[in-house]
Formats: C-alpha cells, structure tokens, sequence
C-alpha cells in the first residue's frame, strides 16, 4: 500500500502544527507487547462466568423448561430463565428507532417497534436466542450445566426470505402484527413517469445485497462487579456506546445512571455490531447484582457468526432512465431489508440506504420506497457502511448496465453525470437522515474518478482483453468503477474534557471509545495544535461514563468530526484558562504569555512558571466542551478495480484495487489510510468471500470458520490510494468522517469488473460474494452461444 511518510517527528517540538503529520500511533507499542487491557483480561476475586442455552430452532413454542438438575450441579450458583428474570424489560435500541420530527412529518414513515425479550418464554424467532443461562465458578462448568437443561420444543413454520415474508399468510415473527412488515417509508423528487416516458434507455433491474457479519477479532463480552470500587455497578463491555449501555444498564435494573459506572477499555474492532444494545449486556449486570460478585461473559465464535447482529441483506428493484448522451433523467427504487428477528436498526440503516443511492450524481427525478421485513433469522444492525454499501451496490450495478445499454464506457458515463465542485453546495431534493435537506457541503467528484481511471489504465486493459478474447484464453480480466458519498459526523453532539494533570501533562476524556482507530494519537494532535502545548504530553483516554457525564458513542464515522472538534474547542478554553491562572500568579496580563512547551512564559521579562506549578496548590485547570455538527459532512471516493477471472475454474484474482478519496483535512496520513486500507479489505471479503447463508428450516449454516470464509492477508492485494482534499465547511477543523469509507464501494467495484471480464459470455452478476462456484454458475446460466472455451 502506498501511504505518506510515517518518519514524522514525534513529541519534539513543542510548537505545531501536528495536524497533519503521520505520526506512529502511540497505542500501538503496548498492545504489540500484549499489554492491553481486554474485558477478558479483567479478573476480579470471586468472579463468576455466564453461559447461555440458546435455541436449535428457527420457529417454536417453549412448552417445557426443566432447570432443575441444572441447578443442583456442583459449581453452579445460579440459573435463570424468562421466568426467572421477570423484573427486567424487553430491551429496545430507542436511539436506532427514533425517527427525527421533520422526517415523521414529510414522510409518514410507518416503524414498528419489536422489543427484544432478555430470554425467551413461550416463543423463539431464530436459531440462536437466548433461552436460559447459568452462573458457575467457570465456563466450563456452565457449559455442562446447559446440557443438563431440558427444553421441550414444538417447530413452527419458518420464513428467512424477505420477499416471501411480506406475502400474505407468511409465518409470523410477531404474531400480534398480524403481518411481518417492520418498516415502510417512500419519498419522491420531480417527476420520474416523464422521465421514464421521455428517455432514450431505460434499465431495469434486481439486485441483492447479501448477509454477512462482522467478525471483530474480540467477540462481545461484559463483566459486571456490583461494589466493586465505590458501591455502584461497574461494567466493563466492549461496547462502542458505553453512555447508552450505562443508561440501558441503570433503567434495566432500576438504578439511577450515575449509580452505573460502564467502563470500554480496550476493544478488538467493533465495525458497527458492538454499537447497539444486547440482552447479555442487561443480563450479565443483572445476575451480578441478584447474587452480589462480579458476572463474566465472553462470546464464542459460534456465538458470534449465530447470535450477534447480522447486515447488509437488501433486495432492490431499481430503474434508471436516461437520454441518448447518457444524462441521467430518473430513478425509481423499490426495495426490501431483512430485518431478521427484531427490530435492533429501525430506520438508520434503510433511510440510510434511501439517502445515499443518488451517490455523487445529477438525478432531477427520484421515487424511492422502502420496506423491511422480519424473518426468523439473527436480527441486523448497522456493519461498516451501514446501508451505503448496498445502495452503491444498486445503483453502480445498474450505471453499469445503462453504460452497456448505451455502448458506452462505463466511466464516460459517470463524468457525464457527477456533480462538479461549482455546483457545491448541492440539494439533491430529498431529506436527510436528521430530517433536513440533503445537501452535499464539498469536493471534487470528476476529479475521483478521473484519478481512479488513471490508476486503473484503463485503455491498458481493454487493450489486454482484446488480446485475450483474440487468443479464446480461460484467463479474462475486466474493470470496474465504483464512486460513493458518504454523509459522516452523526450528532447530535459530542463531549470532551482537557484538564491539567498534577505533573502538568494534558488529559483528554473523550465519550467516544476507540476500537482501533487512533484516538490517543489523532485527537492528542488535535489537542495538542489546540493547547500550545507538546505533543508528547497529552494523555487521550475514553470510553469509561466517569470521565465526561455525556456521550453518544463511536458509531457512524463521526469521532473525528464531533470529539475532534470538542477537543479543538476545550483545548482552545484550556488555553485560554492556562493563560489567566498564569497571569494571576505572575501578575502580568494575560495577553503578555505565550505557551512554551509545558510551561507559560512572560513575553517581556521571561518569567516562566510551569503548568504542574499552576495546579500545584489545589487549583483546577479543565474545560469541557460539547460539539454539536450543523449538518452532516460529506466524504468522498473512487474505486478501480481490474480482475482476471479464470473461466475454468470460477476464481477471481484481483490484480488491482485503486482508489482516490477525499475526507476533507487529515489529521494524520497513516492513520487514515490505514482506516481505508481496512474498509476496503472487509469489502473485498464482501464481494469474494463471505456469506452468512441459511437453509429453507431457518438453520445457519455458515457456523463457524471453516464454512464462512474470512480471508486472510494473503487474499487482500497491494492497493493504490490517491487523496485530494477538500476540507469540510461545517466545522472548524475541516475534517470528515473516514471510518466507514473504504468498505462502501468494493462490491460495486468488484461485481462490476466481473461483469465487463465475463460480458462476452453474456454474464449479469446481480449478488454476491463471487466465490468460484457462483461464477460457474453464472457461467453455466448465461446463453449458449456465450460460453468458456473450457467449461
């Protein structure tokens, strides 16, 4: 991968700028030393550990639940069932289910609200809820005691496509609806019947996103402490919300919040599904208060792919139309989420589909409706990209198919249609997931794509496959382009503290934790430019409820656009305090000091006086402010792909992934392009690799990793990374979120490679992953007349 130089002085100077310079991140040494702190590294006196029976079936009635040998078990201190667990309510993810006033009033959206209970009672709705669990003195022995539990189970009939679950008489996954329709939402600009009857090339096409998951190298776990520092319940999770957690928490067990201390110390990836609320996380809490010690959980893998939260799963039924020079005059797009067996994503991850399907591109006449369907399959919630994904997967699938329609190259047909820097600021007519008009603040999409072409060479490769359709070869190669926004800086707001420390370092508390990327490098370069004060002396820590009373999370790309501008504005209100205590105690004015490295210095006679010297007699020197984003700001890129697909047998090479971007100013290069390199490799495992795929009986069967396919380092290529910048005008650093971005446009990217390798055989790929099985098929299914020269 190419990125910028990483050689950059760390912790010199004590004078900026150190926005901008790809520092190393200084996290990196202790957990390279395997120092970090995980919820499984916490172990406190007494501990006991959890384990949870969850169902073998998709669809049944509980008509028996015999705990008692269970409970007799040596080693066992507790088992509970629904029954057990009365005084604790359903859990409810309100923050993924609130619909903001002005969408409620100019859409009328329809959304349900399916609580999730904590266990089971007469029902289950998927393989893999929660149906008991048992407090012992270790996994192990809680692991035998589930065996000992008996569970008598009537199967019902079961439904996991989403299409067939809106139709009439469908099994109920609620039974009380009387339909499985969770979601409903439909929106509108101009006048798409006159843009279709009026077009020279009109497509039409089915697309399908497919379901996978996350797979954070650290699964979920929680440990709970009741007492265990100041009489308050500790919980250590790795959540990436611990402020909603804590709130979750203390409503849950009727406590009071500041009576809840949640702590996210350190996390192995979260990538969206360690962003909403569990039932394990009120549950754990909860046993340790009923039996007073300390309650571990930790997830297994299994747990992990069959239990925890799902994503991606869309079907789109999309229409383009367009004039004889390729100008796009509408789109219509109807289409269908799986929500699974809950209700954990309301409208965050649909409306967030609706809102980016435009992409960067003039589109004057839109109609868009949306539906979400629960089915007995593991609820789903936001996974990196979060509905950007698959609507870029929908509509640079069908540009692509327009393209061919017209015989025109794929990339023509794009520049044609973006959106040029002179049109920006740009309402594309239709409202935002706050409710407000959806407007594009900045930056520079035709020259994104023409970065990428140039990468990709693209006359380099169609010169290749001509040689190789010449030569009638199996190897064939193809291009691929992909250009997405990307709406980051989620609020409504965000908190920070910077406050002096005893030995005159800074400390930032943060509400925003990290799960890997760089808080305690980039927001200390954010504070540190801010302050005046070295680099090598800010301390960043987050992620724990005690340090800043309010926060919203690290979800949605928006850390560095919220917590990074309350941590430029609370060390600028640090500054200024710093200057006015030291004026006091020197007796000068406060406009006669600068900031020297860690100490203030009178500009005329050199009298100097340190910051621990400041805070030395008691005082304290902190400031706390809170960002709230006006609007949502927009990232940007490009992705080029060039695949060779051996016809043969089905395998997809990528010989090159390029991709330019755009994320306003960048705090610190390294750092960035790592968080694109990573987004890009989880949607290259997307596109090729992996699948969580069910049997018609509700039954997953992509259950551990031996069925879903992880790939590896070796399965990633080098990738080319270009960067412009265009910095945000919504906030005074001019920065963008940049978390999400490189996992948005893969697939698209990838699929539409494929399609130009394999056009010549007649080839349409409307799903993933392209594994080479589905690539035979695909094969196999196209015309005759279309065929390898070896299959």
């Amino acid at each position: 991968m190419n990125t910028p130089d990483s050689n950059s002085p760390h912790g010199g100077a004590p004078d900026g700028p150190w926005i901008g310079r790809g520092l190393p991140r200084v996290e990196d040494e202790r957990l390279l030393r395997g120092h970090g702190r995980y919820v499984d590294d916490i172990r406190l006196p007494g501990t006991l550990e959890a384990a949870f029976l969850r169902s073998p079936h998709a669809h049944a009635r509980i008509t028996r639940i015999d705990v008692a040998a269970a409970r007799a078990m040596p080693g066992v201190h507790a088992v509970y069932t629904a029954a057990d667990a009365t005084a604790l309510p359903p859990v409810v993810n309100e923050a993924e289910l609130r619909v903001p006033e002005p969408l409620l009033l100019a859409l009328d959206p329809l959304v349900r609200k399916l609580p999730y209970p904590v266990l089971a009672d007469d029902r289950v709705t998927f393989c893999g809820q929660p149906v008991a669990m048992v407090i012992a003195e270790s996994r192990y022995l809680a692991e035998d005691a589930l065996e000992a539990i008996e569970v008598d189970y009537t199967p019902l009939p079961v439904v996991v496509d989403p299409d067939e679950a809106l139709l009439p008489g469908a099994p109920l996954i609620e039974e009380s609806w009387g339909d499985n329709l969770a979601l409903e939402a439909a929106t509108s600009v101009g006048d798409t019947e006159a843009a279709f009857a009026d077009a020279a090339a009109v497509v039409e096409e089915e697309f399908h996103a497919h379901r996978y998951v996350a797979s954070p190298i650290e699964t979920r776990a929680v440990q709970a402490a009741p007492g265990a520092y100041d009489g308050r319940m500790t919980v250590w999770s790795n959540t990436q919300t611990p402020h909603r957690l804590r709130d979750h928490i203390a409503q849950s067990l009727q406590l009071a919040s500041d009576a809840v201390h949640v702590i996210a110390a350190d996390v192995g990836g979260g990538f969206g599904q360690k962003g909403i609320i569990y039932v394990e996380e009120i549950l754990i809490p909860y046993a340790a208060q009923k039996l007073g010690l300390p309650v571990l959980w930790r997830e297994d893998r299994n747990e992990n792919l069959t239990s925890a939260s799902h994503a991606r799963e869309q079907v789109h039924r999309i229409a383009l139309a367009a004039d004889a020079d390729g100008k796009l005059l509408g789109l219509r797009d109807d289409f269908v989420v799986n929500f699974g067996a809950s209700t954990f994503t309301g409208l965050v991850v649909p409306y967030n589909s609706v809102v980016h399907l435009l992409g960067p591109y003039r589109v004057p006449n839109v109609d868009i409706r949306v539906r979400a369907a629960l089915t007995n399959t593991a609820p789903t919630s936001p996974y990196r990209g979060a509905g950007r994904p698959e609507a870029v997967f929908a509509m640079e699938r069908a540009l692509d198919r327009l393209a061919r329609k017209l015989g025109m190259e794929p990339a023509e047909l794009r520049a044609r249609n973006l959106i040029t820097p002179g049109e920006l600021p740009y309402r594309t007519g239709l409202l935002d997931r706050a409710g407000n008009p959806q407007e594009y603040d900045s930056g520079d999409f035709p020259e994104l794509l023409r970065r990428a072409v140039e990468m990709a060479d693209l006359p380099g490769v169609r010169k290749r496959q001509a040689e190789l359709a010449a030569a009638n070869s199996d190897q064939r190669i193809g291009v691929g382009f992909a250009v997405y926004l990307e709406a980051t800086g989620l609020g409504p707001f965000e908190s920070a503290r910077a406050s002096v420390l005893p030995d005159g370092r800074v400390r930032i508390a943060l509400g925003t934790p990290s799960q890997g990327q760089g808080h305690r490098t980039s927001m200390a370069q954010i504070a540190a430019d801010a302050i005046g004060v070295p680099f090598a002396d800010i301390e960043v820590v987050g992620g724990d409820t005690d340090t800043v009373p309010h926060g919203v999370g690290t979800i949605a790309s928006r850390a560095l656009v919220t917590a990074g501008n309350a941590t430029h504005l609370a060390g600028l209100q640090l500054r200024e305090r710093i200057l006015t205590a030291a004026a006091d105690r020197l007796g000068v004015p406060a406009g006669e000091l600068t900031l020297d490295g860690n100490s203030v210095q009178h500009c005329g006679s050199g009298a100097r006086i340190g910051l621990a010297q400041l805070v030395a007699d008691g005082r304290e020197l902190s400031e706390t402010a809170y960002f709230r984003p006006p609007g949502f700001t927009f990232s940007s890129g490009a992705s080029a792909v060039v695949v060779n697909v051996d016809t043969a047998t089905g395998h997809v090479a990528i010989e090159k992934y390029a991709v330019a971007h755009d994320a306003g100013r960048i705090v610190n290069p390294v750092i960035a392009h790592g968080q694109v390199a990573g987004g890009i490799a989880q949607g290259i495992a997307g596109a090729l690799y992996e699948e969580m795929r069910y049997g018609p009986d509700g039954q997953p069967v992509t259950t551990t990793y031996m069925d879903y396919l992880v790939p590896t380092s070796a399965e990633i290529p080098d990738l080319q990374l270009a960067e412009i910048t265009t910095p945000s005008t919504l906030n005074a650093l001019g920065v963008k979120g940049l978390g999400e971005g490189g996992a948005i446009a893969p697939q698209a990217a990838i699929a539409n490679a494929v399609e130009d390798a394999l056009a010549p055989f007649g080839v349409v790929v409307r799903r993933g992953p392209l594994t080479p099985d589905r690539i035979r098929d695909l094969l196999r299914q196209a015309s005759p007349a279309a065929t390898s020269p070896t299959l």
